[in-house]
C-alpha cells in the first residue's frame, strides 16, 4: 500500500516494507559500477535492501560474491527494472530498458539532461521520477555528493599521466653525467577540479606548470599548488552559474587566444579542461596555435566530448597535427574503475540519504535546493528550473 503526503513542499512515500535499491550493470563500454559492496551495509541502515544485477561489478574488480558477502542479493536485470523502487546506474539505461520501469519508480543516474532532451521528455511522459547526479548544485553542502568533481579529479590525474606517456622527454629535471635535462613545461587551461588535479600531478612529476582561468578567485588555489597563474583581465563572471564557466565576449576571447597561443608555443604539454554545461566547449587552442607549438608537444583535451577546446581535437581519438599529439579521450574515469566507482558510489549514497527520512521512508523535500535541482522529472512534470527554461516548458 502506498500513502502520499504533500505538506510544506515535501512528498513522502510510505511503504510497508524495505526500500528496494537496484544496482544495474553498465553498458559494454563502461567499466564502472554505481556502488561497490562496501556500501551495501550503509544502504541497509537506511531501511533498504540491495539488489545487484549479476556481474555488475566485474569490470571494477568486484565479484558477485563480494556483494552477497555484504548482504546484497544478485538478481536479473529485468527483476531490477520491473520491481526495484530505486534504480542506481551511472549512464541512463537505453529505451528498451526504460520501457520496463513502471511509473513512479526512481531512476538515479548521470543523465546529462541539458543535451539529452529525448530522454528527459520520455521520463516526464512516463512519470518516472529521475534524479541526475551531474546537476548537483556547486554549493558547500553538496560537495560530498558532487560526482562531477569526483570524476574530474580522476580525469585531471590521468590526463597528466597520459601526456607523460606520449611526451618524448622527461617531465622532471635531471642532473646526469650526460648533462642537465630540463623539466617539461605544462600549461593547464581551466583551474576547476580537473585542472587543479592536473596541476598537482604535473608538479609531483617535476614539471614547471602554468595555469589559466577566467576566474580571478582561483589564483590562490593555483599558486598554492606551486604553479604560476596567468589570466586575461576583463572576464565576465556570473554568481548564478553555480561555479561553472560562462560565455565570454568576443573581445575577451580574442585576448584569451593571444595569450594561449603565446603560452602554448612555450609549453611541452597543454591540458585543456574548459566546458560550459549544455553548450559546445569554447575553442581555446586554434589550429594556428597548434602549428606554432614545439614538435613532440602533447595536448590533452578533456572537453573532447563537447566539441573540444582544441580546434583539431577528435573525440575518442589520438591524432598528430604539425608534429603535436592531440589526445581527445574523455573516458578517463572508466580507466580507473575501482576508485572511480568508489567515489561515485559514496557521492550517490550521500545524496540518497536526502531522500530517506528518519523512519526509513522515501521522502522528497522540495525546499532542499539539492533535491530540487537534482530532480529532473517527477509525476509527469519537469522539476529542474534550468531544464524547464531550456526546453521552454
Amino acid at each position: 500500500m502506498i500513502l502520499l503526503y504533500l505538506h510544506n513542499f515535501s512528498y513522502m512515500i510510505k511503504k510497508d516494507n524495505m526500500i528496494k535499491i537496484g544496482i544495474l550493470k553498465e553498458s559494454a563500454n563502461e567499466s564502472r559500477v554505481s556502488a561497490l559492496p562496501e556500501l551495501v551495509g550503509a544502504f541497509q541502515k537506511l531501511n533498504a535492501e540491495v539488489w545487484v544485477e549479476a556481474n555488475a561489478g566485474n569490470l571494477a574488480f568486484m565479484s558477485d560474491k563480494q556483494y552477497t558477502d555484504q548482504g546484497a542479493q544478485i538478481v536479473s536485470r529485468n527483476q531490477i527494472l520491473e520491481n526495484a523502487d530505486v534504480l542506481f546506474v551511472i549512464n541512463p539505461p537505453d529505451f528498451d530498458d526504460l520501457k520496463k520501469i513502471p511509473a513512479g519508480r526512481i531512476l538515479v543516474s548521470a543523465m546529462q539532461p541539458l543535451i539529452n532532451k529525448e530522454l528527459v521528455l520520455y521520463l516526464k511522459d512516463t512519470k518516472i521520477t529521475s534524479f541526475s547526479m551531474d546537476t548537483i548544485p556547486r554549493i558547500t553542502r553538496a560537495q560530498d555528493k558532487d560526482i562531477l568533481s569526483s570524476m574530474a579529479t580522476i580525469a585531471g590525474y590521468k590526463a597528466v599521466l597520459d601526456a607523460a606517456m606520449h611526451l618524448p622527454q622527461f617531465f622532471s629535471m635531471f642532473m646526469t653525467a650526460a648533462g642537465t635535462i630540463k623539466p617539461a613545461k605544462v600549461l593547464v587551461l581551466g583551474a576547476g577540479v580537473a585542472g587543479l588535479q592536473a596541476i598537482a600531478t604535473a608538479k609531483r612529476l617535476g614539471a614547471q606548470v602554468e595555469a589559466f582561468d577566467v576566474r580571478a578567485e582561483v589564483k590562490e588555489q593555483v599558486e598554492s599548488l606551486g604553479a604560476k597563474f596567468v589570466m586575461v583581465e576583463g572576464a565576465k563572471e556570473d554568481k548564478n552559474a553555480g561555479g561553472y564557466a560562462i560565455e565570454q565576449s568576443d573581445e575577451y576571447k580574442r585576448k584569451q587566444q593571444e595569450l594561449v597561443q603565446e603560452k602554448s608555443a612555450q609549453a611541452n604539454v597543454v591540458i585543456t579542461t574548459a566546458q560550459i554545461p549544455g553548450r559546445k566547449a569554447p575553442i581555446l587552442v586554434t589550429a594556428q596555435t597548434v602549428s606554432k607549438m614545439k614538435p613532440g608537444s602533447v595536448i590533452v583535451d578533456l572537453a573532447a566530448s563537447s566539441g573540444g577546446n582544441c580546434e583539431l581535437t577528435l573525440n575518442n581519438e589520438v591524432v598528430q597535427k604539425h608534429g603535436v599529439t592531440i589526445i581527445g579521450k574523455t573516458d578517463y574515469p572508466a580507466t580507473m574503475p575501482l576508485h572511480a566507482s568508489q567515489m561515485y558510489g559514496k557521492n550517490l549514497y550521500n545524496f540518497f540519504k536526502l531522500l530517506v527520512n528518519k523512519d526509513g521512508q522515501l521522502y522528497y523535500d522540495w525546499a532542499d535546493e539539492i533535491v530540487k535541482q537534482t530532480c529532473i522529472t517527477f509525476d509527469g512534470q519537469l522539476m529542474n528550473d534550468r531544464i524547464k527554461s531550456m526546453y521552454n516548458l
